[in-house]
């Protein structure tokens, strides 16, 4: 089950797989997208790649907890873009993009036909898909007094919290922490029961 702030599995490659059901074709393609931004980009060109297809449908799922979309592209309503989304949350996978373009064959499949063709396209395309864990993250400033910036800089332990900046001033130091959710509150008790000041990276 996916729980906020806990690692979650995320594309860490591409795959694609084909499939034929009475004439049509079915192409299915599985990536990462870290936005839907970049994914809607990514269906643009798609749409114009494949600009001779009948049908170009899709399903992604980013972040976590994940915000979902779907397209049936035209496909009779329910019979693509969800069960394409359906076995993207079996497969438990954020941060991805599926589409499935198909090509109409001349034989009509029924809408449990299409619902199965465009789920098993899908389903073959994951079976060939390289993952890895992702560790959701949150980014803090901290402000350490210089004399205690050592014993602070001791208790920042990779990989559960990077140091992705460092500014010096006058009588302290201003560290930027890119911290998993996991560890946050710790961190931030740890932090303070130091002396260091703490906030949300942008406060």
């Amino acid at each position: 089950m996916e729980r906020p702030g806990e690692p979650y599995l995320v594309p860490a490659g591409s795959a694609r797989s084909e499939l034929r059901e009475k004439g049509s074709r079915f192409l299915a393609i599985v990536e990462r997208a870290e936005s839907e931004q970049t994914a809607r980009r990514r269906l643009k060109s798609l749409a114009s790649e494949y600009s001779d297809a009948t049908h170009v449908c899709w399903a992604w799922r980013l972040g976590q907890p994940p915000r979902e979309g779907r397209s049936d592209a035209g496909e009779p309503a329910g019979t693509a873009g969800t069960p394409m989304l359906q076995t993207l949350r079996g497969a438990e996978l954020s941060d991805v993009l599926a589409v499935v373009v198909r090509w109409y064959g001349g034989v009509k499949l029924g809408k449990g036909g299409l619902a199965r063709a465009y789920s098993r396209a899908v389903r073959l395309a994951l079976e060939e898909l390289p993952t890895e864990e992702r560790v959701p993250t949150v980014m803090l400033e901290v402000l350490i007094p210089y004399p205690r910036f050592g014993e602070i800089k001791r208790a920042v332990h990779p990989p559960e919290v990077k140091i992705v900046g460092e500014q010096y001033a006058d009588e302290r130091v201003r560290l930027t922490l890119e911290v998993a959710v996991g560890r946050l509150e710790w961190l931030q008790e740890t932090l303070a029961n130091l002396g260091a000041e703490v906030s949300a990276s942008g406060e």
